[in-house]
């Protein structure tokens, strides 16, 4: 993982106190950087590593922080650096699979002030925003949103409307997506290569943080979103020729262990025929919450085959986080 120490953005894109209407230092002193630790037989260690760098961003005056949830899932220590150099142990309080974003509650006092909340929903493909990360300003990077759409990843993750932006921060994992006012507005989850007005374009992936307000007292006070969660098949699908191919399987997870194989094609969702990688999640989550026994159809080597996979929870696969 990049340390805080040996790469900067380059100084042409870095933003200048003087060109925003911000206090744009106190911006910069509010995101933090985030270091987590995940043993070597959790769940998610093959595909996310164990060594997990990135940023996140102090919202409320108790220091709670906001980061993209893949960062701090299954970690056994995790801690917060600050710009000035403050280092506290952190506890990844919550993750929430729908949205994506992530909590942490620092475990001791951070010198730092929390950065106001603004909406996504305010922001147009061609304005100017600003990525933040952990490190300061040379840790960030004036961009411009090109895209504001829907977003559905292959681990059964869809976002209604993402924000994208170029040029592309090179330690997007968490960073903050800041407007013109100053306000945060999104959350890094991933780089992106897009296809827009026939070029393809770098940037990256953004949570809107409007998705943390309807979850977040949940999160803080039980350590885990409203409700019972979404059905959860393990079944990492992808958009392959105009069809749904599984690329992969999660280990002994429910598709697994229904008999569902590398390779097939997902045809239907209890009867009803899937094409696009959005619609075929949906189409599972509507069958019912975790638990709920799911039928596909799959196509696999020229004959279809009918199995029901009995739904999981995600979160049951994963080590649950502990105060250090």
């Amino acid at each position: 993982m990049t340390d805080s120490s040996d790469w900067s953005c380059p100084a042409h894109l870095q933003p200048q106190p003087d060109d925003v209407a911000f206090d744009l230092p106190a911006a910069l002193d509010a995101v933090v950087m985030l270091k987590a630790q995940i043993p070597d037989d959790a769940f998610t260690a093959a595909i996310l590593g164990t060594e997990r760098v990135g940023s996140g961003t102090v919202i409320r005056d108790d220091g709670l922080i906001v980061t993209i949830g893949y960062l701090i899932a299954e970690a056994e220590s995790l801690w917060i650096t600050t710009n000035d150099g403050t280092v506290v142990a952190g506890h990844p309080l919550a993750y929430d699979f729908a949205s994506g974003l992530g909590l942490v509650l620092p475990l001791g006092r951070l010198p730092v002030s929390p950065l106001a909340r603004g909406s996504a929903a305010t922001l147009d493909a061609g304005d100017d925003v600003i990525v933040i990360g952990g490190g300061g300003r040379r840790h960030a990077l004036a961009t411009q949103v090109f895209a504001k759409r829907g977003f559905a990843g292959y681990w059964e993750y869809v976002l209604d409307e993402a924000l994208f932006t170029t040029p592309p921060h090179p330690a997007w994992s968490g960073a903050a997506l800041v407007d013109d006012g100053g306000r945060l507005v999104g959350i890094g989850s991933l780089f992106v290569q897009e296809e827009f007005d026939g070029e393809t374009v770098k940037g990256n992936m953004f949570v809107p943080i409007d998705l943390l307000a309807p979850i977040e007292d949940a999160m803080v006070a039980s350590g885990r979103p409203p409700g019972p969660g979404r059905a959860w098949l393990g079944m990492y699908t992808v958009d392959y020729d105009g069809g749904l191919v599984v690329s992969a399987l999660a280990d002994r997870g429910p598709a697994e262990q229904a008999g569902v194989q590398p390779g097939d094609i997902v045809a239907e969702v209890a009867g009803e025929r899937v094409s696009e990688l959005a619609e075929f999640f949906r189409r599972v989550w509507r069958q019912g919450p975790p638990g709920t026994e799911v039928p596909l159809t799959l196509l696999r080597g020229g004959s279809r085959v009918q199995v029901v996979v009995r739904a999981g929870n995600r979160t049951d696969f994963l080590r649950k986080p502990r105060l250090q």
